[in-house]
């Protein structure tokens, strides 16, 4: 049945909203779009046009029932690019990119950066993010999850990045030989007794492997730390994420495995969301 574009946002957009989906009419314009495989503009543009939008009812149900709406349409932009996702991953945000500024911060010559280590690379939003950065840079993204790694390399190929990416399948660091000038990892930092308690489209659809940190969710702190003073190349910086009230701990789990913090980055809600790390100096 054909409807102008108009009626069909408007009725999503209150179905959206009464969902408590945050921001009801700019997601029913991106499930619209992703129907009828027109940009948002040409919505904007159109909208007493009427269209025939099969499979739309269905978008608008699967957003309504609170799926993430990047795993509905496949795609979520990060920095520059706009990446592929999945169930296999975390879908990327917003909050992770001050990872990618810490990391510009720290090379204002971004010549100088030349090999780049993603430890749990997800889908590659980081590595590839920071490879459109630093255009002299070969990097390895190491991912536990072959489905993710598989994504990842979809995404890197997307990008243009394929023939400066590599994807290893591996637990963490066991598997990375030293010399990195940066190294960059979101590790799973929630409290497992929290998790219940996310919002669904994260408790429900995202990997509980990529969200567990363990009782006190510093676990995967506690793994990797120490096998950064190996990994780094002279000069070079490890930028990790960290949960909401967790810089303290994960700063002091730091200095015990013989790290320096060079600095600390707030995320756009003021979250201190990045910790910078060097090798301390001798």
């Amino acid at each position: 049945m054909f409807r102008p574009i108009s009626s069909l946002l408007d009725e999503a957009a209150a179905q959206l909203a009464a969902a408590g989906i945050e921001s009801p009419r700019r997601e029913a314009r991106l499930l619209l779009a992703h129907a009828l495989g027109l940009s948002q503009e040409a919505l904007l543009r159109d909208r007493d046009m009427a269209v025939e939008a099969p499979g739309f009812t269905a978008l608008v149900a699967r957003r309504q029932a609170h799926e993430p709406l990047a795993l509905i349409i496949g795609g979520q932009d990060f920095w520059t690019l706009t990446l592929a996702v999945s169930p296999a991953t975390l879908v990327p945000r917003a909050d992770s990119e001050t990872l990618i500024e810490a990391a510009l911060a720290a090379f204002p010559d971004r010549a100088v950066v030349r090999r780049i280590l993603d430890l749990g690379t997800g889908t590659g939003c980081l590595l590839l993010a920071a490879l459109s950065e630093f255009p002299d840079a070969w990097g390895v993204g190491v991912e536990r999850s072959a489905a993710a790694a598989s994504l990842a390399a979809a995404n890197a190929a997307s990008c243009g990045l394929a023939g400066r990416a590599g994807l290893v399948c591996g637990d963490w660091t066991d598997s990375a030989v030293g010399g990195f000038d940066l190294i960059l990892c979101n590790p799973p930092y929630i409290e497992s007794a929290a998790i219940p308690a996310l919002m669904p489209e994260v408790a429900r659809h995202e990997p509980r492997t990529a969200l567990d940190g363990g009782p006190d969710g510093l676990t995967a702190y506690r793994r990797i730390l120490p096998d950064l003073p190996r990994l780094l190349a002279p000069g070079g910086i490890a930028v990790l994420e960290m949960g909401a009230g967790q810089h303290r701990g994960v700063a002091a789990l730091a200095r015990a495995a013989g790290l320096d913090i060079a600095a600390m980055r707030a995320d756009l809600g003021g979250v201190a969301r990045a910790l910078v790390l060097r090798c301390a100096m001798p």
